[in-house]
């Protein structure tokens, strides 16, 4: 199983040059279906609306936003007025250890190898796609 993140560009850039090592989401998967996720892949939004990336889960914490904020601040890739505003009063907040992170040299055109393409608000379970493309290159 595999899942499609969607992240906003400069977050992307962020995740590329190494800056962000976390990846922050108010709701986390299934929990169920956690342990099954073999690869994430990276839908980068408006206006570059392609999958650009993968990566593989090293771990993630679930815990009040200021623990996060705390564990993660080094390698958010995110000022700390922006993080607590994006979690706004919530007493609970999820950080997804990125790790394993390969750009495609050629990014890919969702609606290629996904059926029925439409743009996941904040993630979507998916095949794996490198499976489908067998011309995928890393950069």
């Amino acid at each position: 199983m595999n899942v499609l993140l969607s992240i906003k560009p400069q977050y992307v850039e962020k995740i590329k040059d190494g800056s962000k090592k976390y990846e922050f989401r108010k709701y986390l998967f299934n929990k169920n279906n956690f342990k099954k996720i073999e690869k994430v892949y990276i839908y980068s939004t408006s206006p570059i609306k392609k999958i650009v990336a993968r990566f593989t889960i090293e771990k993630i914490l679930e815990n009040h936003p200021k623990y996060l904020w705390e564990k993660c601040k080094e390698f958010s890739g995110i000022e700390k007025s922006e993080f607590f505003r994006y979690f706004g009063n919530r007493e609970k907040g999820i950080a997804i250890r990125i790790v394993d992170i390969k750009f495609f040299k050629k990014p890919i055109e969702p609606k290629s190898v996904i059926p029925n393409f439409i743009p996941p608000q904040s993630f979507c379970y998916i095949d794996d796609i490198e499976s489908y493309n067998n011309i995928i290159e890393f950069c």
